[in-house]
């Protein structure tokens, strides 16, 4: 196997010692934008989605999973852990910080051991920012052990956790995450897997679980496919991942998609056994912001690449919204490939009206607000000398609150900017998310209770525009939208949400506990 993290080894060091440098090396640039903004504003608390991989059948299980965890990064930056499986006992390490600041260490990844792993790579949808809520968890069940990574949300965890606690369950974390080890462990079936299953059966929500136990590698995708989780294959042993990033990141193939509903058990002679345990639904039906902003552009989901579906978002968006301007430029980087498509569709110079610092945390998902404002005067600065006296077309993949949109299109202005107009590839966000991703409260939505021109003007721009729904699922290949059976979760822009939101109701009727702790977090 010859890859990227190979590419500077040295022969006589074993693969797990390559791994680390590796990761050492390439982390460098990153850690270091990072701190720089913290130092320019205080710390981030970056809240987004997580990350999740598994392998088993090969002595360089940790190492493996550091670095499909390490092409994953995108997906969390708040913490990452580790656990494997050695035939014997299992080993768990977690750390606040990257997996480069953590796992770059050979010793740490030495003490890994075992030919079974999985990793997590974390930002905090539900739960605080502390080491106890850091996956994968762990819990020593009746003669066995299980550890747990989950990417998603669960709408009913607040309910059940409530209900156990009441019947003598002891919590250590409030991460929803603990409600599938909980649920596990009260199970009375003899099989791990059963005792997983059955906890299946009674959450609801978004979830994408990579489960490592002593009767294999186990994984699980909700009867939705809200969440993304793909099979992989690296020279007969069977891989667990969120994107096809991380399998090009070690030179696996991509064998095929988890399907919604289905449980997979894989087995460290390479074998595969598939359990559906929710009625078989004719597609998933995946997050849209997947494809819109979240997946790393060379990943490939449902067969397409997501940087060639984000291009034809641009080209159904300059069908849609067309403009007299003199360049298009991305708000960089999530804007890249529909800015391009854009100007490819209307014959308009593409151009750069924003250096961007790469690697530094994305804006919208900053929870606080001086932390984005001053995020985005760090994170881009204006091409004075191209966009002066120019008629500017900004390109972004969409707009939540708006901090962003509005800071830029003032650095623009400011740098000579004669006009400047914004389209946005994706319908404007009304209704906040559930199932793992941080949009603010209703309230905080900038689309809520305002039309498109009250909207352009807060941002301060000449002209404003977002692609219909109708345009995003033509762009998407999906032709109109089926309500009775959509082809994506697309609830933030049609308050369609695919399952209950148990919690939410609860929480509505004032029924409900919210406090889940009654520690103070400290680390």
């Amino acid at each position: 196997m010859t890859t990227l993290f190979e590419e500077k080894g040295d022969a006589a060091m074993t693969f797990t010692d390559r791994a680390a440098r590796f990761l050492k090396e390439d982390g460098a640039a990153l850690k270091a934008d990072i701190a720089e903004l913290e130092t320019l504003v205080g710390k981030p608390k970056l809240i987004e989605e997580c990350g999740v991989f598994g392998v088993i059948g090969t002595s360089d299980a940790a190492a493996l999973t550091a670095l499909g965890l390490h092409a994953l990064q995108h997906r969390g930056q708040e913490a990452a852990g580790i656990a494997s499986f050695d035939g014997k006992h299992f080993h768990n390490e977690r750390f606040m910080g990257l997996v480069s600041d953590n796992f770059s260490d050979a010793q740490t990844l030495h003490s890994l051991a075992g030919d079974a792993a999985i990793g997590h790579t974390r930002y905090s949808t539900q739960g605080e920012t502390v080491l106890r809520n850091v996956q994968p968890l762990y819990a020593d069940l009746d003669q066995t052990g299980i550890a747990i990574a989950h990417n998603g949300n669960l709408t009913n965890s607040k309910t059940l956790r409530a209900d156990l606690v009441r019947r003598g369950c002891i919590f250590q974390s409030t991460s929803d995450s603990e409600i599938f080890l909980q649920l596990t462990a009260r199970s009375q079936y003899l099989s791990i897997v059963d005792k997983l299953i059955e906890s299946l059966k009674q959450v609801e929500g978004a979830y994408a679980l990579t489960v490592l136990t002593p009767e294999g590698l186990i994984g699980a995708r909700d009867p939705v496919g809200i969440r993304p989780l793909i099979l992989g294959d690296l020279k007969g042993a069977p891989i667990l991942a969120s994107e096809t990033c991380a399998l090009d990141m070690i030179g696996a193939t991509f064998v095929r998609d988890i399907a919604p509903g289905e449980v997979v058990i894989c087995k460290a002679d390479g074998s595969v056994e598939s359990r559906q345990i929710f009625p078989k639904k004719d597609h998933a039906r995946p997050c849209i912001f997947e494809l819109i902003y979240f997946a790393k552009p060379n990943s490939i989901v449902d067969g397409q690449s997501v940087y060639g579906l984000r291009k034809r978002l641009g080209e159904r968006l300059a069908k849609e919204a067309p403009c007299d301007a003199d360049l298009v430029s991305p708000i960089p980087d999530s804007g890249v490939p529909a800015a391009i498509g854009y100007a490819q569709k209307t014959g308009l110079p593409y151009e750069m009206a924003l250096i961007r610092s790469h690697h530094i945390g994305r804006t919208f998902i900053e929870p606080e607000q001086k932390i984005r404002e001053a995020g985005v005067a760090r994170k881009h600065s204006p091409n004075r000398g191209l966009i002066e006296g120019k008629r500017v077309i900004l390109i972004d993949d969409s707009i939540v609150r708006g901090t962003t949109s509005r800071k830029i299109a003032q650095m623009l202005r400011y740098a000579g900017a004669k006009e400047v107009h914004m389209r946005i590839a994706c319908p404007p966000i009304l209704h906040p998310d559930f199932y793992g991703i941080n949009t603010p409260s209703h309230e905080e939505l900038l689309a809520v209770d305002r039309t498109i021109e009250e909207m352009r003007q807060i941002i301060g721009v000449d002209s404003l525009a977002f692609l219909s729904l109708e345009g995003l699922y033509k762009a998407f290949r999906k032709g109109k939208r089926d309500d009775s059976s959509p082809a994506f979760t697309d609830h933030c822009f049609t308050g369609d949400y695919p399952t209950k939101l148990t919690d939410r109701d609860a929480e509505a009727r004032n029924a409900m506990v919210t406090q889940l702790s009654f520690l103070a977090e400290t680390s």
